[in-house]
Order: structure tokens, then sequence, then C-alpha cells
């Protein structure tokens, strides 16, 4: 009994020293812990909202056009009998262009034009005559409405003489040429084309939030691959509604120089700016928390941290613009952003 009892003392005493040995590591545990908990207010830095100078501009890819381009065609089937198109040439407006066979409709026009001396010499007879009587006023006015009659069928005969023509619509450089002399035409056959580019246009898209920025006679700065030169062009029109596919406006603008280098179906890089703001406010894109399709910014007010909803514009390579959410004077916290919880309190350690 003796051993027996020893042996249930020493294991008492054992799991006394096992105890006191665990209370005493939770104890460490709970103060390592505990020491890791921040106290205090959070260090972070901020940023106070001032106004800035801002130019809104863009970059966006153009096309340089003819200022006017147009396809030549026959009004009327006929067969060529004079062709003056040089290729690649400049022509001026009203030159002509193609000469189709006419020797009918001339013939035409002569026949009626006899007729018509023959019909109004009678027309003078028969108001003679009914000067004197001798004849009705309804005989003198059919003799009139032949004469009349004769006279439109001469205007119809000349206005399809005049469609045997083909001339230039206006001064511009002629294109290739799809037909040849002596060959019979209709007015599907295309013949060539004129492009007038003694002017050009430019022509561009703008995002939708942008289109209520252009306006007319704005200007436009424009480069072209191959070439360090900046150009100049002016806005002459928008589209009248935004292109559903890709949201964006459609603009042409005049371009002013004229230079070797401005051919049309150049692509041209466009810079353009749409407008200037004297107050603009910016802060630092590191400031602005994404929040869905939100957007927060966190505000130091009274050593708390009040997060608000913030409405962005145009942005840089390191600010961002504000358009609602913030006014001049608010002071914006730039680090620690993640450890930062509403109403927490903070401490401005740099101020920028």
């Amino acid at each position: 009994m003796t051993k027996n009892f020893d042996r249930a003392i020493k294991a008492g005493l054992l799991g006394l020293v096992l105890a006191f040995g665990a209370c005493k590591s939770d104890k460490k545990d709970a103060t390592a812990q505990g020491g890791n908990k921040p106290s205090g207010p959070l260090p972070v830095e901020g940023y106070v909202v001032n106004g800035k100078s801002l130019a809104s501009m863009i970059e966006v890819p153009g096309s340089l056009m003819p200022f006017e381009e147009t396809e030549i065609r026959s009004e009327i089937s006929g067969r060529i009998i004079t062709l003056n198109i040089s290729e690649g040439n400049f022509v001026r407006k009203g030159a002509v262009l193609v000469k189709l066979f006419d020797g009918d409709l001339q013939a035409q026009l002569k026949k009626l034009e006899v007729q018509l001396q023959i019909s109004e010499k009678t027309a003078e007879r028969q108001r003679e005559l009914l000067k004197i009587g001798g004849i009705s006023q309804q005989e003198y006015d059919l003799s009139e409405l032949a004469v009349n009659n004769l006279k439109a069928d001469i205007e119809i005969v000349k206005v399809n003489i005049s469609k045997t023509e083909i001339r230039a619509p206006f001064d511009g450089r002629l294109g290739l040429k799809n037909i040849s002399l002596g060959a019979y035409i209709s007015p599907s056959n295309l013949l060539t084309t004129i492009s007038q580019v003694s002017q050009l246009k430019l022509q561009f898209t703008v995002p939708e939030k942008y289109g209520s920025l252009v306006q007319n006679g704005q200007s436009v700065q424009f480069q072209l691959d191959g070439t360090t030169a900046n150009f100049q062009a002016t806005v002459m029109a928008t589209e009248t509604a935004i292109e559903e596919t890709t949201r964006s406006l459609a603009v042409r603008a005049r371009v002013i120089a004229n230079n070797r280098f401005l051919v049309p179906g150049a692509f041209a890089k466009v810079h353009m700016i749409l407008g200037r703001q004297s107050d603009a406010i910016m802060i630092p894109s590191e400031s602005v928390i994404p929040q869905g399709r939100k957007k927060q910014a966190i505000v130091y007010r009274d050593g708390k941290a009040s997060f608000v909803d913030i409405t962005t514009g145009v942005r840089d390579s390191v600010n961002v613009q504000v358009l609602e959410g913030l006014k001049l004077g608010d002071t914006v916290i730039t680090t620690g952003l993640l450890f930062v919880r509403p109403g927490a309190d903070l401490k401005l350690t740099k101020v920028n």
C-alpha cells in the first residue's frame, strides 16, 4: 500500500506541474496577441483638395477624306464617241469627260425646229385673221397651243442631248477609267471617279461622354505616320446621333493646310482639347476606391474617417478629376485605405 500511495502522490504532483506550465503558456500567448493590437489612431497620409487648371484632351484615330468625292456615271445609255478622261489628272468644273452619240437626237431637234417655224407662221397669220374676224378665238388658241407644244418638245430633246455630255461636277482629280472609246454604256457602268483634293476632311469619332463638348469651329490637331509635323483642322459638323454599336459620335473637320503628306485615306492621330477648367478638383488615383459601379474616397474630418461617394471625370497618369462628392479644402486619405473603416480614428503623418 505504501508503494501505491507514493505512486499516486507522484502522479498528482506531475499533473500540477503540467497544469501550471500550460496556464503560464496561455498567459504568454495572450500577452503576445495583445501586443500585436494597434493602439491609438491609425497613421495615414492625406492630400488637400485644391483647384487646378485642367485641359480635357483626348487622342483618337481618324482618317483623311477628299472634301468632295463622287462616281462618274451616265444618265442615259449610248455609245462613246469622245473620251477625255485622263487618269490622275486635274480637271475643271464643267469640263466634258465623255461624249455619247447623239446623231438621232440632233436630227429630231432639227425636225422639231422646222415644225416650229411653220407653226409660228401659221399662228401669226391666224392672229391677223382674228383681228378682222376671219376666224374664231378658238381656232387661234389651237394654233398657239401647237406652237407651245413644239417648243416644249424641243426643250425635251435639248435636255436629252445635254445628257450625252458627261461633265465634271466640280474641280478635282480624276481616278482610273473603267471604259474605252467606242464602248456602249448604260447608267449602271462606272466610268471613273473624281475627288476634290485641294481641300480635305478629317473624320474621327469621340466617346459618347465627350460628345456634348464638341463644338463647330473648334480647333483640332493631328499627326500622320511618316512625319512629325502637326497639322490643323477645324470642326465643321458632327453626326446628329450617337452610334449605338460603338457608343461614339462621328465628327468631321476641315483640314486647313495643304501639304504633300496630306492624301485621302491617310491614317491620322487626332488630338483634341475638349475644354479648359480653372478650378477642377483633381485627386491622386490611389485615393479612389472602386465599389462595383460606384467609386468612393475617404475624407479626413475631425480626426475620423468619412467614406463619400464620388463621380469621376477625365484622368491623367497620376490624377483623376472628381465631378461630384468632394469640395475644395477637403483632405482625402491616400495611404492605408485597406485598413481604414468608417468612423475610424486617424492620424495624419503627412499632408500633400
